[in-house]
């Protein structure tokens, strides 16, 4: 594999506080050179569930830059320019793909947006991001027209036009987006440095309004095409979540610095899920740790293990992981990442019949250090849990800050350290081991409750698909569990029942007083449950309540 370091710089870890050069970092250097040197291999090939097996388009590297090359020329002819924040309201597929790196081919900054925002949520993304431009769907463009946009923008781009009108948006410039024949000339006002400005990427909002997490190339690259030691030169990878969230647009950063190709599904769906692998020939896929549920939740087949996958990220890993390793037959990894930061520990493979270790995260990557602090960020001794805190040595390789959010960016970033907000614990052996996030631990009759270990134990039901455990109010003091619950298809829940089954296998203090079935989880379109929204509805007429 080639060394993707400076000159200088030794591979694998070796000389970690070099910087990145420009042609091994930056999308447009990335792209000339693959899309000249390597024109004819495939880049990408589309997925597209309603359509027979031989239609699924290729895209080779050539292709893939004559198209960013002409949607670039497009972008300038609408006065995008060098530095520019671009808004994206699009979802996974050709125009989405081509748009965010013509983007980035214009030296501008990639904006995209959850294709779920509606209401005081997409106002407030309209008007903090400070963008004049925004290419999008016409349907989700309409959506514009009732909210507060804020004075920046002025113009809507429209791609997959089909038989939808343009929406009349009052206040704002829409028209069709039209790619030339020919690109046009395209020429920088100055390279493309590896710390500039590559994308503003929102967080989920699972708790609130979502902050514009400001990240260059070097944090990207850090973030993908650095953190995958387990590929190799034929690999596909599978794109299945959305990728106007990191989670899946680091796995396509990652092929393409390589040189390498990605299958890419419109959204996750599970019963279309493997015919995607087999249709697309990718060979591995990250899973957020839902996927792997609701796919191993799914009846058993012959064709199990029929199926060119080897190997899989399942995020975070919990038991669902050695279980999927076997009834699949691949190797199971997984990766710690959050938007602020680049993929700093991961692990794998992960033998399937080891002792089984929730919550496990890796071991750290070259370029990071890490510690696990009390709340006054002094280092905790080996086996205590505390918040994991970051830095890096390789300049830029985590986020910039908070885009015009200077006090939560120096919150974040106190003591000269990343604060996650998430609860780690470490062991002799130099492994990290997520326990939970810091907000959703729930403190009950003196004891601290792991959301995530309980919902991993509820999880191993076999009628329940998801699952969401939240602290209530308690008619005394601290806190009362409640979980909400999902049936898997074609199956009921009975909470009498779960709870029984429940009893025997977590301590008496673990046990929920309360159990809330729905059809589905409150969720961003990036697939994060929304816990805040059912700690906020709280104990419900339809919760069953043990102690009744």
């Amino acid at each position: 594999m080639t060394n993707i370091l400076s000159d200088d710089a030794a591979p694998n870890g070796a000389g970690h506080d070099k910087a990145l050069t420009p042609d091994h970092a930056v999308l447009r250097n990335i792209l000339d050179r693959f899309g000249t040197e390597q024109a004819q291999a495939p880049f990408v090939q589309f997925y597209d569930g309603a359509a027979g097996a031989d239609t699924h388009p290729i895209w080779s590297y050539g292709e893939t830059l004559d198209r960013v090359r002409r949607r670039a020329t497009a972008l300038a002819d609408h006065g995008v320019r060098q530095g520019d924040p671009v808004l994206t309201f699009l979802d996974n597929g050709p125009d989405l793909l081509v748009t965010w790196f013509a983007i980035n081919y214009l030296g501008a900054v990639y904006v995209p947006m959850n294709t779920a925002l509606v209401g005081a949520s997409l106002a407030h993304i309209l008007s903090d991001a400070g963008a004049a431009v925004m290419v999008a769907r016409p349907d989700l463009a309409a959506r514009l027209a009732d909210v507060d946009r804020g004075e920046v923008l002025t113009q809507v781009l429209l791609v997959e036009m089909g038989e939808d009108p343009a929406p009349d948006i009052p206040g704002l410039t829409v028209a069709p987006l039209v790619d030339p024949d020919h690109p046009g000339p395209l020429d920088l006002t100055r390279p493309i440095e590896p710390w500039d400005d590559q994308a503003i990427m929102y967080t989920s909002g699972t708790t609130g309004h979502a902050k514009g997490v400001v990240s260059s190339y070097t944090q990207l690259y850090t973030m993908g095409p650095d953190a995958f030691d387990c590929v190799g030169p034929h690999d596909r990878c599978l794109i299945c979540g959305p990728i106007f969230h990191c989670g899946s647009t680091l796995y396509v950063y990652a092929m393409l610095a390589r040189g390498l190709s990605i299958g890419m599904m419109r959204g996750f769906k599970t019963d279309e899920f493997w015919p995607a692998v087999r249709a697309t020939g990718s060979t591995y896929a990250l899973l957020l740790g839902v996927m792997a549920s609701f796919l191993l939740k799914a009846p058993e087949t012959p064709g199990d293990r029929d199926h060119p996958l080897t190997h899989v990220f399942i995020v975070p890993y919990g038991e669902d992981g050695p279980a999927f390793a076997t009834r699949f037959g691949v190797d199971v990894y997984t990766i710690y990442n959050m938007t602020e930061i680049a993929s700093p520990m991961h692990v794998g493979p992960i033998p399937p019949d080891a002792p089984f270790e929730k919550g496990l995260a890796g071991r750290l990557r070259p370029w990071f250090d890490a510690r696990i602090v009390d709340e006054n960020d002094l280092e905790l001794p080996v086996g205590e849990v505390g918040e994991l805190i970051l830095r890096s040595s390789r300049p830029w390789a985590m986020m910039k800050g908070y885009l015009n959010r200077p006090d939560a960016t120096a919150e974040a970033n106190r003591n000269g350290w990343f604060h996650t907000g998430d609860s780690f614990r470490r062991d002799a052996r130099g492994r990290f081991f997520f326990v939970d996030r810091q907000k959703d631990v729930i403190r009950r009759r003196g004891e601290n409750i792991s959301s995530f270990a309980l919902e991993g134990e509820v999880l191993q039901h076999e009628d329940v698909r998801e699952c969401a455990a939240v602290a209530v109010p308690s008619d005394h003091s601290e806190d009362e569990v409640l979980i909400v619950v999902t049936p898997v298809e074609g199956r009921a829940i009975d909470p009498v029942a779960l709870l029984d089954w429940l009893g025997p296998r977590v301590p008496r203090f673990m046990v929920p007083r309360y159990v809330r079935v729905m059809q589905d989880l409150p969720k961003t379109a990036s697939g994060k449950v929304q816990k805040h929204v059912m700690r906020g509805q709280g104990v419900t007429p339809d919760c069953h309540d043990r102690n009744a």
